[in-house]
């Protein structure tokens, strides 16, 4: 077992069962032994490859639709410019270099990275220099916000309910008969009707932090964009591991895998227009891209002498691989034009 699979069994021996949230966040986050807290995580010697480490041309997309949605609203001066969950800093520094070519935009532009590792926070000073760092979207700064957030939202720890004969049981984190760590149920409580085992996830921290950011742009103007593997109004378990580009079993090896789960963009949606700020369709990552113009880019960067441009390009929007998985979603300010690529959410705003 290893150092942090020992103290998540001790204090389960100590105090019972453990809410699934509270091992992801301990998996993640745990100051000594968290995945996050002791490692690079990112790229082939990591354990997952994102879509700014395949290609230049993801963060370039990103920060072409974030300039336009920028003058689409008057250019305001000075804004924050900001992304939860930067990772290596590597999406943050295309956008600054593509955004470079918007007459005043990165000179209004005030440069902020949600993070919550430590660890990340010093590769993303090495990378983009003297930057804000903030702990949570709670704390940005009341004035137009123009954000990006690229696999934040899978990282965030979920809940699992399970049905039963007699309600709901939720998921616990327990010990076996040869101690190893485990899935257990806790005690069933009412609910909605569903087929016996389905499983249902929900994500606490998802939700305050999307208002977070809705309410800025409601209140001050500004865009947002949500990129993350996931569906609308999905349901199943999809709690799942990564280490060393492979799946594994979420319990087998605690702090030593990345452990997330697929995003559910209705709740998030439905958060924004709470907070008073528009909100879009889903939409694949596949079919934004090619929207915003990335096979025409492709073409230039080979032109130019890119020899994998063209198969960046692929493994960013074919179906079979980045394309359909991932999807995207917006916010945006109430009476501002709609960002490009998007189209608004109604009418299917509260389809199950």
């Amino acid at each position: 077992m290893t150092p942090l699979g020992r103290l998540i069994a001790a204090q389960i021996r100590l105090s019972g069962p453990m809410p699934l949230d509270e091992y992801m966040q301990l998996c993640l986050l745990h100051p000594e032994h968290g995945y996050y807290a002791t490692r690079d995580p990112f790229g082939a010697q990591g354990d997952f490859t994102t879509a700014p480490e395949i290609s230049q041309m993801f963060g370039e997309m990103i920060g072409l639709a974030l300039a336009q949605a920028w003058l689409d609203q008057g250019g305001p001066t000075p804004f924050t410019l900001a992304e939860i969950g930067p990772g290596r800093g590597t999406l943050m520094a295309d956008i600054l270099r593509t955004i470079r070519v918007v007459p005043g935009m990165l000179d209004a532009a005030q440069v902020t990275l949600i993070e919550a590792s430590a660890h990340l926070r010093r590769v993303q000073r090495d990378k983009l220099g003297d930057i804000a760092h903030l702990d949570s979207a709670a704390q940005l700064p009341r004035q137009p916000l123009f954000l990006v957030a690229n696999e934040f939202f899978d990282a965030l720890p979920i809940n699992q309910f399970q049905r039963v004969a007699d309600g709901w049981a939720k998921r616990m984190v327990t010990m076996d008969e040869q101690g190893r760590l485990a899935l257990a149920l806790g005690p069933a409580v009412p609910g909605p009707d569903a087929p016996l085992g389905q499983i249902r996830e929900s994500c606490p921290a998802a939700i305050p932090a999307a208002q977070e950011v809705a309410r800025r742009i409601a209140e001050h103007g500004g865009c947002a964009i949500m990129i993350d593997y996931g569906n609308w109004a999905g349901h199943g378990d999809t709690f799942q591991a990564l280490r060393a580009h492979k799946p594994e079993d979420p319990l087998e090896n605690p702090g030593e895998a990345d452990l997330t789960a697929h995003v559910d963009f209705q709740p998030l949606a439905m958060a924004a227009t709470a907070a008073g700020a528009q909100a879009s369709r889903m939409v694949t990552q596949g079919e934004w891209l090619a929207r915003l113009g990335i096979a025409a880019r492709a073409e230039r960067l080979a032109q130019a002498g890119d020899a994998g441009a063209g198969a960046a390009l692929h493994r960013l929007t074919a179906p079979e691989e980045m394309g359909h998985l991932f999807k995207v979603l917006a916010f945006w300010a109430s009476r501002a034009p709609v960002p490009p690529g998007f189209e608004p959410l109604e009418p299917y705003a509260h389809d199950a």
